[in-house]
């Protein structure tokens, strides 16, 4: 299996929309993308990648095809002590693609960029507890679970707080 990460283009935006279904919008988007939309957000992508500031993402291809999306977010001080931070790291898997360790290794090629460029000394992945697919890519990305804690900032449809699970993985 070839893994491999490339910065997305207009061009990718109608393969990641068909990527989309339930799992992607309950545990990342929120919402079902359209392409126009989708195309806008890839721009703001690679303007962020041409300034060196914000989220940065990239497709997930998989012998070629188009099968994902992962991006990573600086500055993430949700669940982590206080005067600490991370590099949020956020993804998903085409339907097609689960389950063949995928998203895993797209962690891993990620955590290699954030070496490799010197952009932290930590990676985070939040993850509801219930999404257990996600915390299993967390586990065999070599994260290690720190705790679980409520945010404010990510509320539940209904507008309670949600709770996440925290892990990290020191890049240096």
């Amino acid at each position: 299996m070839t893994i491999e990460l490339r910065p997305l283009t207009a061009a990718d935006a109608e393969a990641h929309c068909a990527g989309e279904d339930e799992l992607t919008v309950r545990w990342l988007t929120g919402g079902y993308g359209t392409v126009e939309g989708t195309i806008e957000y890839f721009e703001r992508l690679a303007e962020n990648a041409a300034t060196g500031v914000g989220k940065r993402g990239f497709g997930v291809w998989k012998s070629g095809r188009l099968c994902g999306y992962i991006d990573y977010t600086p500055g993430l001080d949700g669940g982590l002590n206080p005067g600490q931070s991370a590099l949020s790291l956020a993804y998903a898997v085409h339907p097609w693609a689960r389950g063949h360790g995928v998203a895993a290794e797209a962690v891993r090629l990620i955590c290699d960029v954030l070496r490799t460029d010197r952009l932290g000394t930590r990676a985070a992945i939040r993850v509801e507890p219930d999404n257990s697919a996600s915390v299993r890519v967390a586990q065999k990305a070599g994260f290690r679970y720190v705790r679980d804690f409520s945010s404010e900032r990510d509320p539940q449809p209904d507008g309670t707080p949600t709770t996440f699970s925290l892990y990290v993985l020191d890049l240096w």
